[in-house]
């Protein structure tokens, strides 16, 4: 067992995780732990653009932007952290445009801003073009730009290193353990600085536009040593997934005039959202895909999708903003989408909640105090600006805001914080789990349990839910838990034992899957992601609050999920009924 010491160690080398490191890396000794090579982070998947209220096209500020961004989270948002981010929003774009990103133009050399679904102007008055915008790869660019920025201020990089614990010793941030899949040995990184920011969990999903690699493993690593999670019920479904892949096309795609159309050609979302039509919030449109298909105004011989229709916008338009979902249909569904409409159905996207923080990202160990030397950012973190529901664009905005203030904070606390003592064999628990795996005679597969836990999460917890689906949904994975202590992996070897890998990540998605499905279980009401066909009304006297969930072990080494609450952040805007 190896053992490194860093002021500050980040987890993940995604979009929020390499902002913080290029911040912490100026400010103290920095390490960045990453289980796949940083430009193959899922920031790159990230298409349609990154909101700030520029006002480069047409009249537009922050604080329509931060209105928003509330209603849109369907007044589960806090609104400091809101008004934060939207505010910061100009700076970060400008930010990336200094440090190289390739954005878009306007005629006059300005950065473009094009229309995306749920951002207004005046308050809810009618769409407004705020998404800045790299054709349809703005992901892609700001992975690049950050990576090629860390590579100019030296940020040391261990690629391939899976972190599976974290050390805490008197209430306080020890550090992290690592597995390096290329050795298959543990190294532990003493740190007077943590930032998790490893992303989402977005596999414990059949239909997902989440790459392979997004099991939820900073958020399993922190539930597992007592932390809790901030409102996991609320998952987001992505309107337009390819038709049974689940592969992203952007939002961008309606903001460049694309329209959602049911198997009689009609252009359904003025029925739900008569203003903002098929710009709507996400979850709107994916309730209204699927209230489409349930009338049996759904397209194919199956009737299970819609069309995003492009065929009236011109190739060129397309081929200048849209390029890589035309290139999608062409590959994936051997469509030509300047002529033929392309098939969608709603997929799992994003995890609004996760690790819950503060707005300088420290880690919340309950309601109110924190975890001296623990960060968080990104999806795999919860400081609330997303809600019940993620406005799109808003996670390219909250990973490089919150990144940045992170990366600052850790920075700043490891300049006068002490190495806090690592506990006595600090890798002891990882090496047991990896062993016990390694070495399991089990009968259970890996890839059975996943692909079960999968399909009944995508029948039993998706778009629509009741409580029958979500006892459902608790019963399959807490019997998915018990097979899974009999797993058994093929592979026993030490170098990229991706076998193992999986089986690790499976764990976690477990886990993750049972705070989601007893959390939405005990939310009875509707509100953004999260609806129940049998409360299908928001209840803001019961429920206007922030779900904390925590793993409980007993002594048999069993788990259970506890649930408590703690208010949401109110500050200017008041409930009231979302219309669009």
């Amino acid at each position: 067992m190896q053992i490194h010491q860093y002021d500050t160690v980040i987890v993940g080398a995604g979009g929020a995780g390499m902002r913080a490191a290029i911040e912490s890396t100026q400010r103290s000794r920095t390490a960045v732990l990453t289980k796949l090579y940083p430009t193959r982070s899922h920031t790159g998947a990230a298409q349609g653009g990154m909101c700030a209220a520029l006002a480069n096209v047409e009249e537009d500020n922050w604080e329509w932007h931060t209105f928003d961004t509330v209603k849109g989270g369907d007044y589960l948002v806090d609104q400091d952290a809101a008004e934060i981010m939207c505010k910061e929003a100009i700076d970060a774009v400008l930010d990336l445009e200094k440090m190289g990103l390739p954005f878009s133009r306007t005629d006059q050399g300005r950065i473009d801003q094009r229309r995306f679904g749920g951002h207004s102007r005046n308050h809810g008055e009618a769409p407004v073009r705020r998404s800045c915008y790299a054709a349809d790869r703005t992901g892609h660019m700001i992975l690049q730009t950050l990576f090629q920025n860390c590579v100019k201020h030296g940020v040391e990089f261990f690629n391939e290193f899976y972190v599976l614990d974290l050390l805490i010793n008197d209430g306080k941030t020890a550090g992290v353990v690592a597995y390096e899949l290329a050795t298959g040995e543990i190294h532990v990184f003493q740190a007077k600085a943590v930032v998790f920011a490893s992303g989402g969990t977005g596999k414990m999903f059949k239909v997902t536009s989440n790459a392979h690699t997004l099991t939820g493993d900073g958020q399993a690593v922190a539930l597992r040593r007592g932390l809790p999670l901030e409102d996991m019920e609320f998952f987001q479904f992505h309107p337009t997934g390819i038709w049974r892949m689940g592969i992203l096309l952007t939002e961008g795609a309606r903001g460049e005039g694309g329209i959602l159309r049911n198997k009689d050609g009609e252009r359904f979302m003025e029925r739900y959202a008569p203003v903002m039509k098929d710009l709507a919030s996400r979850d709107v449109c994916s309730r209204a895909i699927y209230s489409e298909i349930r009338a049996g105004r759904g397209c194919g011989p199956e009737g299970d999708h819609v069309y995003l229709d492009l065929t009236h916008l011109p190739p060129e338009q397309l081929d200048a903003k849209l390029p890589d979902i035309t290139e999608f249909a062409r590959t994936y569904l051997g469509i030509e989408p300047y002529t033929d409409p392309i098939p969608i159905q709603p997929t799992a996207h994003y995890a609004m909640g996760g690790i819950p923080t503060n707005v300088e990202g420290e880690v919340l160990k309950n309601n109110t105090d924190i975890v001296p030397g623990l960060y968080a950012a990104g999806e795999v973190a919860c400081v609330s600006v997303h809600g019940a529901n993620r406005l799109g664009t808003n996670s390219l905005l909250d990973i490089n805001v919150f990144g940045r203030r992170a990366g600052i904070a850790a920075a700043a606390y490891a300049d006068t914080a002490e190495f806090v003592e690592l506990p006595a064999d600090p890798g002891a628990k990882v090496q047991a789990m990896v062993d016990l795996l390694r070495e399991s005679t089990g009968t259970e597969s890996v890839a059975q349990i996943r692909k079960e836990l999968q399909e009944s999460m995508d029948t039993n917890a998706s778009v629509y839910r009741t409580g029958k689906t979500l006892e459902q949904a608790v019963a399959d994975v807490q019997a998915l838990k018990e097979r899974y202590q009999n797993v058994a992996i093929q592979d026993k070897g030490m170098r990229y034992n991706t076998d193992l890998l999986e089986a690790i990540e499976l764990g976690n998605l477990l886990d993750l899957a049972e705070v989601l499905v007893v959390s939405a279980l005990a939310r009875e009401e509707s509100r953004g992601g999260h609806y129940r066909e049998d409360f299908p009304t928001r209840d803001d006297v019961k429920f206007m609050q922030h779900t904390m969930a925590y793993q409980e072990v007993a002594a048999d080494g069993s788990t259970s999920i506890r649930l408590d609450y703690k208010p949401v952040v109110q500050t200017r805007y008041q409930p009231m009924e979302r219309k669009y």
